[in-house]
Parts: structure tokens; sequence; C-alpha cells
């Protein structure tokens, strides 16, 4: 149902009290390039992103941790991974939706900024230096080798929520 701003003598519904009731559903983000070449694919990643919507409010929870048979793609850094989102979104591109921790290990995270990308999908941007006070010398949109080359084990965890497109 079409989230709808409660107006004065509208009555109290199963319909309405759903739209309003957040309730967690769980989503696999399609991603891609943002060229489209260079296909990464999840291969047997452990994939666990849910979502609620309340009203026009959308909660992203992002937990991804990829596997032995996840492909990266091989775009090089010319080509930044991009993620779909659960519900289409009113945001302007570039906007900051919330923030994801890259892992690569115990001592190589990041922070990362997930930024609303015009095609309703989400890019990652590195926006820290790493916990080991290593410096970072990939930085920018997450891509097959930025910030770091990504391999099995690495992972992307973190919440985000942004506004539904009407």
């Amino acid at each position: 149902m079409t989230y709808e701003p409660w107006q004065p003598g509208m009555r109290i519904t199963a319909g309405r009290l759903a739209s309003i009731s957040a309730t967690w559903q769980t989503w696999t983000p399609d991603w891609t390039t943002t060229t489209g070449a260079h296909s990464p694919s999840y291969g047997n990643a452990t994939i666990a992103c849910d979502y609620c919507q309340t009203g026009n409010l959308v909660v992203c929870s992002f937990d991804i941790a990829f596997g032995s048979t996840t492909s990266f793609g091989g775009g090089g850094g010319s080509d930044n991974f991009a993620f779909g989102l659960p519900v289409a979104c009113a945001a302007s591109s570039g906007d900051t939706l919330g923030f994801i921790t890259m892992r690569q290990s115990d001592s190589a995270q990041l922070i990362g900024r997930v930024q609303y990308n015009p095609t309703d999908t989400i890019r990652i941007s590195v926006d820290s230096g790493r916990v080991d006070a290593t410096a970072v010398s990939n930085a920018g949109l997450i891509d097959a080798v930025s910030p770091w080359t990504w391999a099995s084990g690495n992972a992307l965890h973190g919440l985000f929520q942004y506004r539904a497109a009407s």
C-alpha cells in the first residue's frame, strides 16, 4: 500500500495500520557496476540484507560476506560497484544515505559512505582510513580493486535509510 499521510476524518483500518507498521523483509540487492560491464556475481556469498518501510521511510540492513565462488567482475578501478535498492528512492544523486563497514580482515576495515545513484542503486565511497593506520591507496568509490582487491571472506556491513519515491 502506498503511504498517504493521515488526514482529518480518516478511519483506522487494517490497511492504514499496515502502511505505517514496520515489517522487516529480506532482500537480495542486485549487484552490478556503474557501466553495466564486468558484471560481478555473489556465488556462494552469505547475504543477510533486510529492510522495512514505515510510511515513506525505508530502513535497510546490509550484510554481505563474500564467498569462495564470488566473482568481483574484474572491472578494475574504472567500473564501480552498484547495489540495487529494495524500494524506489526519492533522493538526489550523491545524497548520503548512511554508512557501511568494509572488512578485509580484523585489522583492515574502513568506513564507507552509502551514496544514492540515480538508477535506484547505491554506491559506496571510502570515507575513512584503516583501523590499523595503514594508508589507503585506492580511495574513492569501491570496485573490484578499491579499496583493495576483494576476495573471499571480505564483507560489507551497515545500515542506511532513505525516503521512498512517491
